[in-house]
């Protein structure tokens, strides 16, 4: 198929660089934009606003507004993922990462870069390469967890674990940003407490 106008001008236009500070500002005013407002906020004319700066420099720094999206995917997908090996590295790996995923503070970026994913198939292919880094990390920790604990694997396969953890602190973390609690504090006790055991064990 033959590429447009637009898409060969794109793919020539000079861009800038990557570690620029008017390329930062940018990246972080498309992040606030999508939190505050929604990704269907997020244009190239309201980020300029957003940053104070010209139009022009946003498609001056990125090719597509998908470049832009990707850039400040890429850059809380880097932090999250230095998050989740300090904490993986912690003595008390599982609670850290129960404490990190059923924080609500990240709910709402999740929710928007999943609606984005729905339109957008680089975005999609970029959240899904970001988990399977980030459930590897966790998988690697749970195994040696509950191996340290007395545990066989065939009892208790470390991947269902991380799936029903997963499941919970999500729910948790999404309810509580549209102001649901119905259960949370009986639900968080309950996986604390089994958490708390299994670490104990594994220390012992």
């Amino acid at each position: 198929m033959a590429r447009t106008q637009e898409q060969q001008q794109a793919s020539t236009r000079r861009i800038g660089a990557p570690d620029s500070k008017t390329r930062a500002l940018l990246v972080d005013a498309a992040e606030r934009l999508m939190l505050g407002k929604g990704y269907a906020a997020v244009s190239s004319r309201r980020v300029a606003g957003e940053a104070g700066l010209k139009p022009q420099l946003v498609h001056y720094y990125f090719r597509t507004m998908d470049d832009l999206f990707l850039a400040v995917l890429r850059r809380r997908a880097e932090e999250s993922l230095e998050r989740y090996a300090r904490a993986l590295a912690s003595d008390r790996p599982l609670r850290a990462l129960w404490e990190m995923s059923t924080d609500p503070r990240g709910a709402v970026f999740t929710m928007e870069f999943a609606a984005l994913a729905n339109h957008r198939k680089a975005i999609r292919a970029e959240i899904a390469a970001y988990a399977e880094r980030v459930r590897q990390m966790q998988l690697d920790a749970l195994a040696r967890i509950l191996d340290g604990a007395g545990i066989p694997e065939d009892d208790c396969p470390p991947v269902v674990v991380l799936q029903a953890m997963t499941g919970i602190s999500q729910v948790i973390a999404l309810e509580e940003t549209l102001g649901i609690t119905t259960g949370h504090e009986e639900t968080r006790s309950f996986v604390e407490r089994q958490i708390d055991q299994l670490e104990d064990s594994a220390a012992a």
